[in-house]
């Protein structure tokens, strides 16, 4: 053991100096990995116990990552291609979308494209047993469902379903398939010549997913867009540099990046980009981070756009991937990034990793979710954009326009719907009693929206279904909370019938910051900015 260990450690020493360079620096490295092996051996002959190599060595270079920053991180084998699959878009898998209802598997809907779609499996339909084993009643987990059921593809995999008003199971042999994973939630037109585009991620896919969601605003009349980039962690920085591209006039600086051994490197717009004329708002918020910064950033240091929301995350280091001899690998942080005028937007992380992850609830703490005097700016953090207006940088995008979090609804009780899973519980339960008459009834997703009502009797069902489940009403509390809970309700019937569209659609008729975001566009708060919407090139 101690000799497989010491061969991947001179592996791993061999991939250093080949990567950085010869001479003194190399020689450093490798007087300092002696020093490591001594006590790696050390630790291996003579600890009281028996130790695991492998893991120890994983360790170490755990504890010195932390030591770097916040970002730089060691993935394992195992877990490198489950981080991958969102950025890369696409899995191996059946291509369903399902929750577990009363232990019982149900389609919630088959992703289009995908193997299940192209078979028939329909929304509804609950999965009783995989290949001839039974999966009902038997306290199955998401994790149990989703090992049974991805596989490489071309696999096979044999399901049989219990389909309403069908009284046998239907058996379907599915060749597993890659299965795309949407970085696109919604894309509608939130008013008049209004289009509204969500992202969640930035990812292999993403520009294709915006450029068909655009193409298909603009035929629907789209004049001015806002883009919801509230809760987007980030993904690839050439995704980033590409969305940005759309909404600037040729050779705007989108982005620059350095680092102490990365040469410093800047990406310019160029004249291809399909929405650089038309008022455009971004949406974000405390989640949205590193490629959405990138994106927001650009757009408010060229007067390009508004951003509204609440200060974004803070996150300027760019990572690269380093493999490892055992096919693992590490995240290293190789640079910062900067916005056009010359902002870095990565939060202090001086008092190590444990602070750093603490520094959200410390703004929500100090009130910053909630008033916007509570945010105190560094003068000396001050850069202007091009018209004059003030940014700053040191932590974060500063929106333009500032909208608090709504705590109005934020009850214990709501709390614990939530928590409990018993709204969308419940609209599986009431979706499977209600489904036959409903397409029927509501033909599309505009018809629901205007005429589906929460009733009072759908609400007494659900708070009585709420009660058996744990969540007893407390009055107080339900007055308080229940505009949201029949918004949730309304909104969860439309992504189970419309998929997720629907869901955004229907909860963002009250979302204060998409309100907004429509209310500065129809006025003349660009105007009085001066904000370049008029594509001109300056």
């Amino acid at each position: 053991m101690i000799h497989k260990n010491n061969f991947r450690m001179n592996l791993f020493l061999l991939f250093l100096t080949f990567f950085f360079s010869s001479g003194l620096f190399a020689q450093d490295i490798l007087k300092s990995s002696e020093k490591y092996k001594a006590a790696l051996a050390t630790v291996s002959m003579g600890y009281v116990d028996k130790v695991d190599e492998e893991k120890l060595v994983e360790y170490a270079i755990i504890g010195m990552l932390k030591e770097l920053d916040p970002h730089s991180v060691y993935i394992s084998k195992e877990e490198l291609k489950e981080m991958n699959e969102p950025l890369v878009g696409n899995f191996d898998g059946v291509g369903i979308q399902f929750q577990i209802l009363n232990d019982t598997i149900m389609v919630i809907a088959a992703i289009p494209g995908g193997p299940s779609e192209k078979l028939g499996i329909q929304s509804g339909d609950k999965i009783v047993m995989i290949e001839k084993v039974t999966v009902a009643g038997i306290g199955i987990k998401n994790s149990d469902v989703m090992s049974k059921l991805r596989g490489d593809k071309g696999t096979k995999v044999l399901v049989s379903i219990m389909r309403r008003d069908s009284d046998k199971l239907i058996d379907y042999n599915i060749t597993r398939d890659k299965i795309p994973i949407y970085s696109l939630d919604a894309s509608y037109m939130a008013a008049p010549e209004i289009g509204y585009i969500k992202l969640n991620r930035f990812a292999q896919n993403t520009m294709d997913e915006f450029h068909k969601a655009l193409d298909e605003l603009q035929k629907k009349g789209m004049k001015d867009l806002v883009l919801d980039l509230r809760g987007n962690g980030g993904g690839y920085l050439h995704v980033a540099i590409a969305l940005a591209d759309e909404f600037l006039t040729e050779r705007k600086l989108i982005v620059y990046t350095e680092g102490l051994r990365q040469p410093k490197q800047e990406n310019y717009s160029s004249s291809r980009g399909k929405f650089q004329k038309g008022k455009l708002v971004v949406l974000i918020d405390e989640a949205s981070a590193s490629a959405s910064e990138i994106v927001s950033g650009a757009v408010q240091d060229w007067d390009r756009g508004l951003i509204i929301g609440r200060r974004s995350f803070g996150k300027g280091l760019v990572q690269k991937p380093f493999p490892l001899p055992d096919g693992s690998a590490m995240r290293l942080t190789t640079a910062r990034y900067f916005t056009p005028t010359g902002r870095s937007i990565q939060k202090p992380y001086d008092n190590g990793t444990d602070e750093y992850n603490k520094e959200l609830f410390k703004r929500r703490e100090h009130g910053e979710f909630y008033h916007l005097d509570s945010i105190k700016m560094d003068d000396s953090l001050k850069f202007y954009t091009p018209q004059g207006r003030v940014v700053y940088g040191g932590g974060g995008i500063m929106p333009d326009i500032f909208v608090p979090v709504d705590t109005t609804f934020a009850t214990d009780y709501y709390i614990d719907l939530i928590r409990k899973n018993v709204l969308n519980q419940y609209v599986l339960n009431y979706i499977d009693k209600n489904r036959k008459g409903f397409s029927s009834k509501y033909p599309t997703l505009e018809k629901f929206k205007a005429d589906f009502i929460v009733d009072e009797e759908l609400m007494n069902g659900f708070l009585k279904y709420a009660e058996k489940e744990g969540v007893p009403k407390v009055e107080n509390e339900f007055l308080l909370s229940e505009k949201i809970i029949r918004e949730q309700i309304k909104a969860l019937i439309a992504r189970n019938f419309w998929q997720t569209n629907a869901y955004y659609e229907v909860m963002n008729e009250s979302n204060e910051a998409l309100i907004k975001a429509v209310k500065v566009i129809q006025d003349d708060s660009f105007e009085k900015m001066k904000l370049n919407y008029l594509g001109l090139s300056k």
